[in-house]
């Protein structure tokens, strides 16, 4: 299926925000679907990724009258890291609890810790009623570097190889291909950056990482020339400078720092996201207008870009 359709779930950061005037833009932390050569990917699991269960349950249902003639959900999920706003929504994402539901979820932690340990401590044991081995799902969690590729195969589990193999390996016609590196501009351990490619065209989602003065230069080679740049844009240039309440060192970006990795990585088209909480729609509007001249645009729930 020549597909590759990103949509947008959750374009918050920090904490959701339920609130009436919140509704244009939408209040849930992070989470954005991407469909694309008949995989599901979905990048970060915030308060976003639980209506998107809640819609894949229902077409699972649908799918077909008993459960041996439904079509299993299948996911490949991609942690940036996992402070709450980016994980929160994962224990209420209903496929998980099917049976037959296949769930494949990629991240890094420290070097001495194991991905699955850190979801399991901070997401269930003592803040859920069910253990992570209680989940019914087939559930497999990987730990990740910015030395791995993950390929992705029809009929096939999802594929984790080093550089060197990538580049021996002969690469299929319809391969997902996933790259990704580590940016420690976002505290306390960083985050992953990461590069969606399939059939020419590619998208990077850089949420949650600060820009330097004079650019990002790992970011800049890592999405040179992409298609579509999803990346943070927390704060406006007047709060991330405010005399009061600076935010320099939060790990997060600017309007302006947003459009300067577009500039400089030839990014097609960009997309403001990870929005401070406190900016509510009329807030995003105003932005929006001072920007309405760029090539970029505002995240929102709902919004769909297809790059096929």
């Amino acid at each position: 299926m020549s597909e590759f359709k990103v949509t947008f779930r959750g374009v918050r950061g920090s904490f959701p925000v339920p609130n009436s005037k919140f509704l244009k833009y939408g209040g849930n932390t992070s989470s954005v679907e991407i469909n694309v050569g008949g995989h599901l990917i979905i990048l970060d699991a915030g308060t976003g990724l639980i209506e998107l269960g809640n819609e894949l349950m229902t077409k699972y249902i649908e799918s077909g009258s008993t459960i041996t003639e439904r079509t299993p959900i299948q996911a490949t999920i991609l942690l940036s890291h996992i402070h709450q706003d980016h994980i929160i929504g994962i224990p209420f994402f209903k496929p998980m609890h099917l049976a037959l539901t296949k769930l494949n979820i990629f991240g890094g932690v420290n070097q001495d810790e194991k991905l699955e340990t850190e979801l399991s401590r901070l997401l269930f044991t003592k803040t859920f009623p069910l253990d992570l081995g209680d989940i019914a799902a087939e559930l497999n969690i990987h730990d990740l570097n910015e030395t791995n590729y993950i390929i992705l195969r029809h009929g096939q589990k999802p594929t984790l190889i080093g550089v060197e193999d990538f580049y021996s390996s002969e690469q299929k016609e319809d391969d997902v291909v996933i790259s990704c590196y580590k940016s420690f501009a976002h505290p306390q351990n960083g985050v992953y950056i990461y590069k969606i490619t399939y059939k020419g065209k590619s998208v990077v989602y850089a949420s949650d990482k600060e820009s330097y003065s004079g650019g990002d230069k790992k970011l800049i080679k890592f999405a040179r020339n992409c298609n579509l740049l999803i990346h943070d844009a927390q704060y406006t240039t007047e709060d991330y400078l405010s005399l009061y309440t600076p935010k320099q060192g939060f790990g997060h970006s600017t309007y302006e720092m947003a459009l300067e990795a577009q500039k400089q990585t030839g990014a097609e088209k960009l997309v403001f996201f990870h929005f401070d909480p406190s900016y509510n729609d009329d807030k995003l509007d105003e932005i929006s207008k001072i920007y309405s001249t760029e090539n970029a645009i505002m995240a929102k729930e709902g919004l769909e870009i297809n790059l096929l």
